[in-house]
């Protein structure tokens, strides 16, 4: 069977077996999938940094019927994390945009919104770095309840809602420029983390890191 190829986010990384990972990834035609990547913890690795949380690759991999995991063969990469992790405030967003896609997305459910969402979010971080990151982790999160289809009314200060407002209008690059501390838009950011806990089996578990900073 040939072999797909796939633009795709790696989410989330497992230990499987002696040398194998197990592979939730996100592809802009497919959805999220889970697959095995052969002996990917070898020190000489054909992977390589592909399989880096949040890493943008072509994903090469073989699909059977009735079988939950597919067989990742390669991973070409686009866009590096590393760039952003040398950053500890940067690093913990990542986590968080990670951990929400992995726990919101169904399996196999095309999601080419979601998809171009996280890519754009990624996109800003690395222009702006560490002055743009409250402002592309609350578009991230609203957007993601948005697209998951259970945000219902905002019910949140005059101030927040306004943020909110806006960022359901403009991209993320467009928004305009406020003084973004976590004061600004709190009450905005718990409900939206609300929101996504009551619709996942467990707590996550950046908030609390993202809370700190």
């Amino acid at each position: 069977m040939p072999a797909r190829v796939s633009e795709s986010f790696i989410l989330r990384t497992y230990p499987y077996r002696e040398a194998d990972l197990v592979v939730s990834f996100l592809t802009r035609d497919q959805g999220k999938l889970r697959g095995v990547a052969r002996r990917a913890r070898r020190p000489k690795s054909s992977f390589g940094a592909g399989l880096e949380r949040l890493s943008q690759v072509r994903a090469a991999y073989f699909q059977r019927e009735n079988r939950e995991l597919v067989s990742l063969d390669s991973c070409e990469l686009i866009h590096s994390p590393f760039q952003l992790q040398s950053d500890y405030a940067a690093a913990v967003a990542l986590d968080y945009l990670a951990e929400v896609a992995e726990q919101l997305l169904a399996p196999g459910e095309r999601s080419e919104h979601f998809f171009r969402l996280l890519a754009a979010v990624l996109e800003y971080l690395r222009a702006v770095r560490a002055d743009g990151l409250w402002p592309a982790v609350l578009y991230y999160t609203l957007w993601a309840v948005r697209l998951s289809g259970f945000l219902p009314a905002l019910r949140a200060g005059r101030e927040s809602l306004a943020v909110a407002e806006e960022m359901l209008k403009k991209p993320v690059a467009e928004l305009t420029p406020r003084a973004w501390t976590r004061e600004t838009a709190a009450d905005l950011r718990r409900f939206l983390v609300r929101e996504v806990e009551n619709h996942i089996e467990r707590r996550l578990v950046t908030v609390p890191i993202l809370e700190t900073l």
